[in-house]
């Protein structure tokens, strides 16, 4: 399969992953928050965040074993993938280790310290540890075939496991629920199937990739990245999660079960723009490592457009929508005030700015531009931590998430300049303009739900009047592409009508 093949077939099984996970991380906290309460659904999200920052032990293996294994795979340099493989196995082992007693220890610190009201030490201890048993997996059986897939774009691959996991999972979590079922043994159980995802993606690879060397020589050289890549990945970590861990401690479980609610929300539409890159940051990689500095520029460029075209669309639908969706979401809960109209609008606009910059922040990972943005991502995480608990004593999970806003938009700014300095060597006018025309589109399609915004009260009226919204909010971005980007909106629409005209 060529680039343009394997991205159509990773999109495809991203979009149903993300469309399956969407769906589970909407069934999921409903039923959580309705028979264990919302104390309970903010205690298995602020264990599942501190335990995502346990996972810095991996300390940017994947990273670089990926952006390592590039040039091989491109030159079908058997040998040195047999490398760089091995060593990445054996580091992931090694990371394993020190995290499992990562994960004893956070059970015994959280239990100790936690300011839960209804919940024991035991339940807490016992559930961080079945919380933790997927990352183990991860790093004692999973990781370095995942980083193979992921470097020879088949993230097919581990869509497909994720598929089947998280519907298995979902089912699981349903029927123990109903039957109102012990939370450790639900979780114990939802838990185990993490060996099925394991099995595919470990079978697959031995399948497919015949020519590895098991015994091969270790290719040490294949981590030097290593200590830089972690920054990028503190930074990923730090954004996504700093908000939940600061209202852990600035705040109360039940303010991050509230929060979960909205991110909840956020996460589903991340996960439908993830689908439009899944695999091309190694298809970037591929250009960069040919140096095909042309090629590079026009595909970025048609990129930016098609990404932005969707950007505009998710999230002026999400501010248009987000509120109606809660109201619904949360009808009958009535142990926590769910409906926040200002929180809302502020994580949807931290969303909009953690998304907005991906195109940039993409080829920073495809070109492996660690070490040069290391000051950079630096000051970005400071500006979260400092500002988001400042804003939290000033003004709760609302300061929290603005504080989580000018991080993202500093980074915005910053990777504005650095991207077509250091890597395109373009002019960053274009980009700029392109952001600000997201913004209008996002103004227009939201100007239309301070004209027209019926109550829902249903799931059914909340679905028909996003119907209204999204083909108000198409029309809106095509007719600003077609304005403002004619040549490059163009030349996407052909290349994606003669791929399916291909597959068919």
């Amino acid at each position: 399969m060529n680039r343009t093949q394997k991205f159509a077939l990773n999109s495809l099984t991203s979009m149903v992953s993300q469309i399956v996970v969407m769906a589970a991380g909407m069934i999921t906290p409903r039923l959580m928050i309705a028979t264990y309460g919302s104390e309970m659904n903010g205690l298995v999200s602020s264990l599942n965040q501190f335990i995502s920052y346990i996972t810095l032990v991996e300390a940017g293996i994947g990273g670089a074993a990926i952006y390592s294994l590039y040039k091989p795979l491109a030159e079908e340099d058997h040998a040195r993938i047999s490398g760089i493989v091995v060593a990445a196995k054996k580091s992931y082992r090694q990371a394993g280790y020190i995290f499992s007693a990562g994960i004893f220890i956070l059970a015994v610190v959280y239990g100790l310290l936690s300011n839960a009201e209804s919940v024991t030490f035991g339940t807490i201890f016992t559930l961080a540890i079945i919380l933790g048993i997927n990352g183990c997996f991860d790093f004692f059986f999973v990781a370095g075939d995942r980083v193979l897939l992921t470097a020879d774009q088949r993230n097919y691959v581990i869509s497909f496991a994720t598929i089947i996991n998280t519907v298995l999972r979902t089912v699981i979590i349903c029927v123990m629920t109903a039957h109102q079922m012990n939370i450790l043994l639900l979780y114990g159980c939802a838990s185990a199937l993490v060996i099925i995802k394991a099995g595919i993606i470990v079978c697959y690879s031995h399948n497919n990739y015949t020519y590895l060397d098991k015994k091969a020589v270790p290719d040490r050289g294949a981590m030097e990245k290593r200590w830089e890549v972690i920054y990028q990945q503190i930074l990923g970590i730090i954004q996504t999660g700093a908000p939940t861990v600061l209202a852990t401690i600035l705040l109360n479980l039940v303010s991050v079960s509230v929060y979960s609610i909205y991110n909840m929300v956020i996460s589903g539409l991340n996960g439908v723009l993830s689908i439009f890159i899944s695999g091309l940051p190694a298809g970037f990689g591929d250009l960069i490592a040919r140096r095909e500095e042309t090629t590079l520029r026009k595909t970025v460029s048609e990129f930016e457009v098609a990404y932005y075209y969707i950007l505009s669309i998710v999230y002026g639908l999400a501010f248009a929508l987000i509120m109606p969706f809660v109201s619904v979401y949360t009808k009958g809960l009535s142990d926590a005030n769910y409906y926040y109209p200002l929180l809302g609008a502020v994580i949807v606009l931290n969303g909009l700015l953690y998304n907005i910059k991906t195109p940039q922040s993409m080829l920073i990972v495809s070109a492996g531009m660690y070490k040069e943005t290391r000051w950079r991502v630096t000051i970005q995480g400071l500006i979260i931590i400092v500002f988001g608990a400042i804003g939290g004593r000033l003004a709760g999970m609302v300061g929290i998430m603005l504080g989580s806003c000018l991080s993202n938009l500093y980074r915005t700014i910053d990777l504005l300049f650095f991207t077509p300095k250091y890597i395109t060597h373009g002019a960053p006018l274009k980009s700029l303009l392109r952001m600000l025309l997201v913004m209008v589109n996002i103004i227009v399609i939201y100007g239309l739900s301070l004209v027209y915004s019926p109550e829902c009260m249903s799931y059914l009226q909340w679905f028909k009047l996003a119907i209204i919204y999204g083909v108000w909010a198409v029309v809106v971005v095509t007719a600003s592409a077609y304005a403002f980007e004619k040549k490059e909106f163009i030349s996407v629409m052909k290349r994606m009508l003669s791929l399916v005209k291909r597959k068919v």
